[in-house]
């Protein structure tokens, strides 16, 4: 199968060489091209199918006999408004940078655990929110023929269709913006043929349900720690037949077809404050679809989806006739069916439009997806690859609105890392470390030998550099962008110290993600900083602002550690030549300068070939994302075979 989860898929940057505009997409690509389908139900979460609206979002699991729709809404997390930062940390700066300056590596990370790292240590999760569980009493696995399970990236709706007898059960599921809900459509080709027993369960500890008047049900709750509130409503609307609604289950029988409307709520208004009132939220959502057919609501869906999605069209030639998707990708090991990569991009963009929408929180670790109540990394927003990953497909595949999540995510980032800017460094601006959670948290967290990052806040502004430049908006320059840019340089302006050996400017205490521990000088620091001033710089001159700071800036860039190559012909990871060839660790850090940032290219010959010799050194395995961002590297090393090479590990990978 293609693995649905968006950290695996989005950065997939085939946008930079191979995206075409389009205008309407050929009849021919839609059925071809554009659609994942199999010809079994989905045995475990990671094989459902992903729907969503940026804000709620769903994995249809595409049962028959029993079906499961597992849920989330963006902002249930664990945790409530609290600051990271730990008052009085840059008390211990001076002599952390003086241990490393040492050698003494152990005793500056033992110093930085006690009193440098965030309170508290860990940051918080990102929740499950329910399932709905459909029973469909009467039907026998045994006598199903002709299933097909499938989801139409045009269409942006997930499909379960099966015989029994001589009758044809259909059912979609989509998830809409324009009407803030998940609607299920359940119906038979044979009248009176539809029956099914529907109960929604919470993934949380503290909920109950309860029904509302005669045609919905609520399941209300909290987050254990007491931060969030929610509610889920379901509004069940049956064409025939009779309807039975308590508690606990809502029971159909005997009818035509059925429209599921599932909205969710949350008290959740920004990082700082949970007033708002989840069930006056849903009563508003309810009302407003409560009157419309469920032609409508799949029509409005509909053009919203593709007003964005069919923007760029990709081909690389005709998909293969009658093969599920799981068949295209053991064809496409064996070195066939090239069209599954271009499903591949699409299906990238397909996920970023269901994660991120304007008004909605950023795509996080798994984009909007997770049955989990523990998620791996917590589900988080990893910014020392994986967010930014997330959005590489935002400007370059004509899906510039989807960055707005990611840029009202910064400007409240800015607002509690100025805290910890000043708190942990004695800085101005604002710092942001290598993860952030709902609350924002800015401070360094888990272990100091790889959370004391401070770059991530850096490397996020490239993103608004990127929107400029591709849109040519000077009012987002002058009002959002330059703003977070120029208080971002700030900080590593009194950030950036002296090396006594070199007489260069380093980053530190810092460390290369996610490899070698705490040290002074890590190589992508210095690529990230002296991109964040170029791109500073330039955008005081467009604005015509701010000169003297432009002058700092572009001088203090010049003393930076510059790219060093090693005794081994490598890019240095770090200040010293110590670079183990043996090294497998799925970062590739010291790499950025080649991607996503630009200071490493053919124009650079020898530099160019030492990026090549330490991405051979890390080899060609690692985790999905790392295999993603592998192929990007190769691609700016003009080597399209390995990158086809690498694109083969991703989607084969178990």
């Amino acid at each position: 199968m293609i693995p649905n989860r968006s950290r695996l898929v989005f950065g997939l940057l085939f946008s930079a060489t191979a995206a075409l505009p389009a205008g309407p997409l050929a009849a021919q690509s839609v059925a071809d091209s554009l659609t994942l389908w199999y010809p079994t139900p989905a045995s475990q979460w990671i094989e459902a199918l992903p729907v969503g609206n940026g804000r709620l979002g769903a994995m249809v699991f595409g049962g028959t006999v029993h079906e499961r729709i597992q849920f989330n809404e963006e902002t249930i997390w664990t945790g409530y408004p609290h600051e990271y930062h730990r008052p009085g940390a840059r008390k211990y700066l001076d002599r952390i940078r003086e241990l490393l300056f040492a050698g003494r590596q152990r005793e500056a990370e033992q110093l930085a655990s006690v009193h440098f790292m965030s309170v508290p240590l860990r940051q918080r999760a990102y929740q499950a929110f329910g399932d709905l569980h459909l029973t469909f009493p009467g039907l026998d696995s045994a006598q199903i023929f002709d299933y097909r399970r499938s989801l139409d990236l045009d269409r942006a709706i997930a499909t379960s269709r099966f015989r029994v007898g001589d009758t044809t059960y259909t059912r979609e599921v989509f998830a809409s913006y324009p009407d803030n809900v998940i609607v299920v459509r359940l119906s038979a080709d044979r009248r009176g043929a539809l029956h099914f027993q529907l109960s929604p369960a919470s993934a949380l500890r503290w909920s109950y349900r309860r029904a509302v008047g005669g045609d919905q049900l609520s399941m209300r709750g909290m987050v254990q720690d007491g931060g969030i509130e929610f509610e889920a409503r379901l509004l069940v609307r049956p064409e025939g037949g009779r309807m039975e609604i308590g508690d606990t289950l809502v029971t159909v029988s005997g009818a035509d077809a059925a429209t599921v409307i599932l909205a969710g709520a949350t008290n959740y208004v920004n990082f700082r404050d949970l007033s708002a009132d989840p069930i006056a939220r849903n009563d508003s959502t309810i009302s407003a679809v409560r009157s419309r057919s469920f032609e409508e609501l799949r029509e409005a869906h509909v053009a919203d989806h593709q007003e964005l999605f069919r923007r760029v069209s990709l081909d690389l030639g005709p998909a293969p006739d009658s093969l599920p998707t799981d068949e295209r990708v053991l064809h496409f090991r064996e070195g066939k069916d090239p069209a599954l990569a271009a499903l591949l991009f699409r299906y990238g963009r397909y996920l970023l439009i269901a994660s991120s929408r304007p008004g909605t929180q950023p795509a996080n670790l798994q984009g909007i997806w997770n049955d989990s109540n523990e998620p791996v990394w917590d589900s988080k927003y990893t910014v020392n690859i994986n967010t930014e990953m997330n959005y590489w497909l935002a400007e370059p595949t004509a899906l510039p609105e989807l960055h707005q999540p990611l840029f009202d995510m910064l400007k409240e980032v800015a607002a509690s890392g100025a805290k910890t800017a000043r708190e942990h460094y004695g800085a101005r601006g604002w710092v942001l470390h290598h993860n952030t959670d709902l609350w924002r948290g800015t401070a360094p967290i888990n272990n100091s030998n790889h959370g004391i990052w401070p770059t991530g806040g850096a490397w996020l502004t490239q993103h608004l550099w990127w929107h400029y430049q591709y849109s040519g908006d000077v009012d987002f320059l002058r009002e959002t962008a330059y703003p977070l840019m120029k208080g971002a340089a700030l900080f590593f302006v009194d950030y950036l110290v002296e090396d006594p050996r070199t007489g260069w400017l380093i980053s530190g205490p810092s460390n290369s993600p996610e490899l070698g521990g705490l040290v002074m000088g890590p190589t992508m620091d210095h690529q990230i900083i002296r991109e964040l001033f170029a791109n500073t710089a330039r955008a005081s001159e467009i604005l015509g602002v701010d000169a003297a700071l432009r002058d700092t800036l572009l001088a203090l860039r010049e003393r930076i550690a510059p790219n060093q190559i090693g005794r081994l012909g490598q890019l240095q990871e770090w200040l010293e030549d110590r670079d183990d060839p043996e090294e497998k660790h799925r970062h590739v850090s010291h790499l950025w300068g080649l991607h996503p940032g630009s200071e490493i290219t053919p124009a650079t010959p020898e530099l160019f070939d030492a990026a090549r010799t330490s991405l051979e050194f890390r080899g060609d395995g690692g985790t999905g994302w790392s295999m993603a961002w592998k192929i990007n590297f190769w691609a700016r090393l003009l080597d399209g075979d390995h990158a086809y090479r690498m694109l083969q590990n991703l989607l084969t990978l178990t």
